[in-house]
């Protein structure tokens, strides 16, 4: 299995996860262009992709969708609330028919030989889902726009091999920045994003000596930093009761603007 960050941050996101024989994309919240380039350094064209999973309809996730469907007309997979908002979306355009395939979280699905699990998020969407994709005894999670996580997520995010998470922002930076106070607000909220800490306190909840990839994604632009998140994460594994140090652990950070090292398992 191999996963590789095309985009990811507050500006736009889209993941590749797959195998040898299945190609899928998490995510097109970028613009069609982008995808293709990303695809081109990871050898893979459009129309080779098995589907593109959408964890929710927010901007960020689906802008480049419109152009790139109806390009490539790659099926395209999500909750029935995200499909809802996908609908109404009116920035994607006329979508070509067939496309849109309802999941359930909590319910696996085959694409070749890859099996999907969408689980449900905390987050102020319609529906929105991460997903965690198994093949041949491995697993890799996306897991990001989570505004809080519980046991259930702990729980959907155990034994992982590879995860892309989120670590959108440092708390005090967000407080003290020039963001309005509705909108610090909602990304503190329940229903916003995870904040560098909780996402070193998530990580020391499903570290295990098989996961050897840690992706931090969905970096705020203005309330984060490549270097501080990395440094917050890996502090807290270190200060966390569990028998890791950050140090010891292989930390990647994704960037907003360039497709990141591809993670082969």
């Amino acid at each position: 299995m191999r996963m590789c960050s095309i985009a990811s941050g507050s500006s736009g996101n889209c993941i590749y996860v797959g195998s040898d024989h299945t190609h899928l994309l998490v995510d097109t919240g970028i613009s069609k262009k982008r995808i293709d380039a990303g695809l081109k350094e990871l050898e893979i064209k459009g129309e080779e992709l098995s589907g593109i999973l959408v964890t929710h309809e927010h901007a960020d996730h689906i802008q480049g969708l419109g152009v790139f469907s109806r390009k490539y007309e790659v099926p395209i997979y999500a909750t029935p609330g995200t499909i809802r908002g996908i609908e109404c979306y009116s920035g994607l355009g006329k979508m070509p028919e067939g496309l849109l395939h309802p999941v359930h979280v909590d319910q696996q699905f085959c694409l070749g030989d890859l099996e999907i699990e969408p689980f449900a998020i905390s987050h102020d969407a319609n529906e929105p889902s991460g997903f965690r994709v198994n093949c041949d005894h491995k697993s890799i999670a996306v897991a990001t726009d989570l505004g809080k996580y519980d046991d259930y997520t702990v729980a959907k995010l155990q034994n992982l091999d590879a995860i892309l998470l989120e670590s959108n922002h440092d708390v005090h930076m967000l407080e003290v920045g020039v963001y309005p106070y509705y909108l610090k607000r909602r990304v503190l909220g329940d229903k916003g994003h995870l904040s560098n800490e909780l996402s070193g306190r998530l990580l020391c909840d499903i570290l295990h000596d098989n996961l050897k990839h840690i992706v931090l994604g969905h970096l705020s632009k203005e309330n984060n930093y490549a270097k501080l998140a990395y440094e917050t994460v890996k502090l807290e594994v270190t200060l966390g009761e569990n028998q890791y140090k950050g140090e010891d652990l292989d930390i990647k950070v994704a960037s907003r603007d360039t497709v990141s090292n591809i993670i082969e398992i």
